[in-house]
């Protein structure tokens, strides 16, 4: 009963993660033209820094926090990893703003199979024949757009390439995920603050200078930022890892259909072409995951 009840509150937290980053383009939509990507990046920057500074104290961290700030190579590698969680944010922020979510989908769909590849530089694990075989499809679908259509998915490839580096940089580290986005926030702070101080004094800021609705908005970017991450890490606890990798395809899903049916944005050959080749990889890859998961289990 009690493993059972661990799935169950697994699924849920899974689930409520990746559907709460699969509406993010919708929550950003909502703050509205007025207010600059560069500034939605800033504010969730500050809150986040806000509300984890609070969740460190409550739950008592702060012994975590500065046994880190103690190790100068745990906190060169996290100097690292929040340029790039700060380039992945200001991208994908971007990409809302200027209808560009059927690339962002596109590019948290190709995530997972970067991530093979960046095993295997990073910790030199051997590819199997179907992850090779995935890998090539997703390649392809690139090759395609860019050859066939002239088209270079710069947006996509950013995305997926920034988080799946940030990714391999926080694996090779041993930090939680809490204390470290909550470090990596802290570093990223004064450069907020100096920018949203630049947004102001050329009064280009928006925040408390118009709609409470807004300003709740602008606010609520700390919170879309750090719940995502706790209910990650209670899901990450309680689910096995092929169960959590198919989950993750759900937010790429919902970028994908409020793209095309929300936002307006065009499905056109050249994307149908491309998603279907990252498709297939990601076939392939969860049918290697789900076989090699079994195969653990049944020799324990």
């Amino acid at each position: 009963m009690t493993d059972t009840r661990e799935r169950s509150t697994g699924l849920l937290a899974a689930l409520g993660c990746f559907s709460m980053w699969g509406v993010m383009p919708i929550y950003f939509h909502l703050i509205g033209p007025a207010v600059t990507p560069w500034e939605i990046l800033t504010q969730r920057m500050v809150w986040a820094a806000v509300l984890l500074t609070l969740f460190v104290l409550i739950s008592r961290r702060h012994e975590k926090v500065m046994a880190v700030l103690r190790q100068r190579h745990l906190l060169l590698a996290l100097m690292a990893s929040a340029l790039l969680i700060s380039c992945n944010w200001g991208v994908f922020i971007w990409a809302v703003s200027s209808h560009h979510v059927l690339q962002a989908s596109l590019g948290y769909y190709i995530n997972p199979l970067l991530n093979v590849v960046l095993g295997l530089i990073f910790f030199r694990e051997r590819l199997r024949p179907l992850q090779i075989a995935a890998v090539l499809l997703a390649a392809a679908g690139v090759l395609i757009m860019v050859v066939g259509f002239g088209r270079v998915p710069w947006v996509s490839l950013i995305l997926a390439g920034s988080f799946g580096v940030y990714g391999a940089i926080r694996k090779r580290i041993a930090v939680d995920s809490i204390t470290g986005l909550y470090i990596e926030t802290m570093l990223l702070l004064p450069f907020a603050l100096l920018w949203l101080g630049g947004l102001y004094w050329q009064q280009e800021a928006v925040f408390l200078q118009g709609s409470l609705f807004t300003d709740a908005l602008l606010v609520g970017c700390g919170l879309i930022t750090v719940l995502p991450l706790v209910l990650f890490t209670m899901s990450a606890r309680r689910l096995k890892l092929g169960t959590l990798g198919l989950i993750q395809y759900f937010t790429p899903t919902l970028h994908l259909l409020t793209g095309v049916f929300i936002f307006g944005e065009t499905f056109n050959q050249a994307n149908l072409v491309t998603f279907a080749c990252i498709w297939a990889g990601l076939a392939l890859y969860t049918v290697d995951t789900l076989r090699a998961q079994r195969q653990v289990s049944t020799s324990q």
